[in-house]
């Protein structure tokens, strides 16, 4: 399986900057109530459309609650051919309370 790495809000934040994908696995509810701008909602059901539209070369950052079940994911992306995948330590709990601005809600 290949490999992924954990990363900090400050360092995920610079990685969307520079035009990273964003993939937030949470549950539709909670998705709603907030997420990072940018993220799309993966689950079982639209996974294996967005790995075939998904440029695998652009990094790939995988967002969850607290950052554990991100790693999960990522590692699960990565074994897909993604380049390069990351997983927010923290996730978004962690990514709200450093940047409470950039928070989207639907």
């Amino acid at each position: 399986m290949s490999d992924f790495q954990r990363i900090d809000p400050n360092q995920a934040n610079n990685l969307l900057l520079d035009g990273a994908q964003l993939a937030d696995i949470r549950d539709p509810q909670s998705y709603q109530q907030g997420h990072i701008p940018g993220a799309v909602r993966l689950d079982n059901d639209n996974l294996a459309q967005f790995v075939e539209a998904a440029d695998k070369q652009q990094p790939l950052l995988i967002c969850c609650y607290h950052g554990n079940s991100s790693q999960s994911a990522a590692a699960y992306l990565a074994s897909l051919g993604f380049s390069a995948v990351y997983s927010l330590d923290g996730g978004f709990e962690l990514w709200q309370q450093h940047f409470p601005d950039q928070v989207s809600r639907d």
